[in-house]
């Protein structure tokens, strides 16, 4: 079947299943399925919202059923997963519609027994969900805030030991919103007052982000982003706001030579370029041919000529005997937990394992010191991570300068624009959130070679 739900039920399936992320799933789906409109935002809707909501959704269905949940066949949990979510968000679909749908893909994947479970349990909570007695928030809070915003109790604990109760409930709720699509402008084709115009017909809510000044926001395209002639064209590309804010920090000029060491898909390599308006060197680093192979032709529809991508492990410190020369300028945009970036990314939350911050941390430090010695005397390196959490931000900075006394935080910002430069703290870093900025979590920092 080729509808919404069994395409969403699909891919939340082997979401279970698989260790690849959402981002990538979708990815190889939009390769094989061209959607319409409505039904391309139903399938968007059930797979980001049963994914946001599934704590609160599963503590639904517990209360609901007699059987224990983690007896019940995940391909069932789905189903319930998908109907409950339904019911309880999707206003404009009929009680009777999520229910039948949801059987009938239990009759394929559970037979009539499972039919019959599901029928049984989504009928009961089109009744009595709203009536449920949720956890007393003053009587456990953690475990309160866990099941009625929908995260790993784990997570809430730790946001409640930095942010307290309320800022915790606040940062959840801005998580759980659906965000605006962002872009950057590319503005060795265009400018952003010229693309917010030629874009409107096609968009709602269109308009200029507040801290970049390259960056524009949306909802409700009319088409896919890919399908957009301005997309083809390239005069954007789809970057969220503190990801914009990183390469302003690096400062990267005309006629620079520039390593972005963590390049990826090439969002940031991107943005560099332009800035550098084709003047200069951008080495561009992955470990990943295929990532290295999408990032060449990024960068030839978005007309950008001086980088050159290179195939390596900079985890490794032969990194420093392969000839690379020196950098006036490093990028580590660093692999991290992506924390900062749940709300675009909701399978983060349930993935994720507490240990896995020291292991990024680890990792991280180590990409800084291989780095080190590849920077010109007075040259810069940012750090930056997707991620509000202290083990990948302030304590890897605080163990890298330990280790390097040569290098110090550089909090000379004069050349940033004011609406960058209010974001910077009294240490010189940025660190961003959701609830505060309207934007991913996101760490950075500027270091400098002082020796």
């Amino acid at each position: 079947m080729n509808d919404a739900r069994s395409l969403a039920f699909d891919i939340l399936n082997k979401l279970e299943k698989s260790e690849k992320t959402l981002d990538t799933l979708l990815e190889e789906f939009h390769k094989d399925h061209l959607l319409p409109k409505r039904e391309r935002s139903l399938f968007n809707a059930i797979v980001f919202g049963v994914l946001r909501w599934r704590g609160r959704l599963d503590w639904i269905i517990s209360h609901l059923s007699r059987m224990n949940i983690k007896k019940t066949k995940p391909e069932i949990i789905n189903i319930l997963r998908i109907g409950l979510f339904q019911i309880i968000y999707l206003n404009r679909i009929p009680v009777s519609a999520a229910v039948n749908t949801s059987v009938e893909m239990a009759k394929h994947s559970g037979g009539e027994r499972g039919a019959g479970y599901v029928n049984a349990i989504l009928r009961k909570a089109s009744r009595e969900h709203q009536a449920l007695p949720y956890p007393d928030i003053a009587e456990k809070p953690e475990y309160a805030v866990s099941v009625t915003r929908s995260f790993p109790e784990w997570i809430v604990k730790r946001w409640m030991g930095f942010l307290g109760i309320n800022r915790t409930i606040e940062l959840c709720d801005a998580i759980n919103e659906i965000p605006p699509i962002t872009i950057r402008v590319n503005s060795l084709k265009t400018n952003r007052g010229e693309l917010i115009n030629r874009m409107k017909p096609d968009v709602r809510n269109i308009g200029p982000t507040v801290h970049s000044p390259f960056g524009i926001s949306f909802s409700n395209p009319e088409k896919s982003i890919q399908e957009m002639a301005e997309f083809k064209n390239g005069c954007f590309q789809v970057q969220d706001e503190a990801a914009q804010i990183i390469t302003l920090l690096l400062d990267p000029r005309p006629g620079d030579s520039v390593l972005d060491a963590c390049a990826g898909l090439g969002g940031k390599t991107g943005h560099i370029g332009q800035l550098m308006k084709n003047s200069g060197n951008i080495t561009a680093v992955d470990l990943d041919n295929d990532k290295l192979d999408r990032l060449n032709r990024e960068m030839e529809r978005l007309g950008i000529t001086n980088v050159t991508g290179v195939k390596d492990n900079i985890g490794k410190p032969q990194i420093l005997k392969t000839g690379y020369g020196f950098f006036d300028k490093i990028l580590l945009d660093a692999p991290c937990s992506n924390m900062g970036v749940i709300r675009r990314n909701p399978d983060v939350k349930w993935k994720l394992q507490e240990k896995k911050l020291v292991q990024c941390k680890k990792k991280q430090l180590l990409f800084l010191h291989n780095l080190a010695d590849l920077l010109k005397p007075s040259g810069v390196i940012v750090y930056a991570v997707c991620s509000t959490e202290t083990e990948e931000n302030e304590e890897v900075i605080k163990e890298f300068l330990i280790k390097h006394p040569d290098f110090g935080i550089d909090n000379d910002m004069s050349y940033l624009p004011e609406s960058i430069g209010v974001l910077l703290n009294e240490r010189g870093f940025i660190k961003t959130y959701p609830h505060i900025n309207n934007m991913d979590g996101f760490f950075s920092v500027r270091l400098k070679r002082i020796k």
